[in-house]
C-alpha cells in the first residue's frame, strides 16, 4: 500500500501565495516567511548543534540559502520539508566550519523530551546521562532523532527532509536509536 505524503507545517500553515510571491523575488513576502519560521528553524538547528550561537548562525544561513535557492523551488507545497532540509544542512556546515565533530551541550528541555523515546530504561536516563549520550552521536544521527521524536515527523517526511528513500530513513532512525542506547549503556558502565 502506497503511503500518502502529507506536509506537516513547522508552525501555522503558510499561505502558498506568500511562498509564490517570494519565489518571484518579493522581499516583503520572504521577510514574512522568515518571521513565521525563524523560531522553528532556530529550535531545529539548536537541537542539532546544542550551542545557541552556532544555532543562530545556522538559522541565519538557512534563510540566506533559502532566499538564494527559492526561485528554484518547483512546488510551493514542498516548502516546509525543503526549508527543514536546508536547516539540517546548514547545521552540518556550521559543524564543519567550526572543525568540530561532536556537539558540546544539549538543551535540557530537549533532552527531557527525547528521554521518553529511548528504549533503554527511559526512566533511568536522566537529563545529564542522556545529554552525555547524545554528545557521542554524530550530527546525522542527532538530526534524525530530533526530527522524528521532538518534531514528530513521520518517516515519509524524514525521507523528504533528508532527501533519502523512506527505507533509508527508517534504517537510519533505527541505527540512531541503537547508537543512543549503546551510548547510554556505555555511560552507565563508566559511571
Amino acid at each position: 500500500m502506497a503511503e500518502r505524503r502529507r506536509e506537516r507545517p513547522i508552525g501555522p500553515a503558510l499561505d502558498r501565495s506568500l511562498i509564490d510571491r517570494a519565489r518571484n523575488g518579493d522581499l516583503d513576502a520572504f521577510e514574512a516567511i522568515v518571521r513565521a519560521r525563524m523560531d522553528a528553524v532556530y529550535r531545529l538547528t539548536n537541537a542539532i548543534l546544542g550551542d545557541e550561537a552556532d544555532a543562530r548562525d545556522a538559522a541565519q544561513e538557512t534563510f540566506v540559502l533559502a532566499w538564494r535557492e527559492l526561485p528554484r523551488l518547483r512546488d510551493s507545497e514542498k516548502f516546509e520539508a525543503w526549508l527543514q532540509r536546508i536547516a539540517v544542512n546548514a547545521a552540518r556546515m556550521t559543524l564543519r566550519a567550526r572543525g568540530r565533530r561532536r556537539v558540546r551541550e544539549i538543551p535540557s528541555s530537549q533532552v527531557d523530551a527525547l528521554a521518553g523515546h529511548v528504549a533503554t530504561d527511559p526512566a533511568g536516563a536522566d537529563a545529564a546521562r542522556l545529554g552525555a549520550a547524545l554528545e557521542r552521536l554524530d550530527v546525522d544521527q542527532r538530526a534524525i532523532l530530533v526530527l522524528h521524536h521532538l518534531d514528530g515527523r513521520p518517516l515519509a517526511e524524514l525521507a523528504t527532509i533528508l532527501d533519502i528513500p523512506v527505507g533509508t530513513a527508517k534504517s537510519r532512525l533505527f541505527a540512531a536509536r541503537r547508537a543512543l542506547e549503546q551510548a547510554l549503556r556505555a555511560d552507565e558502565a563508566d559511571g
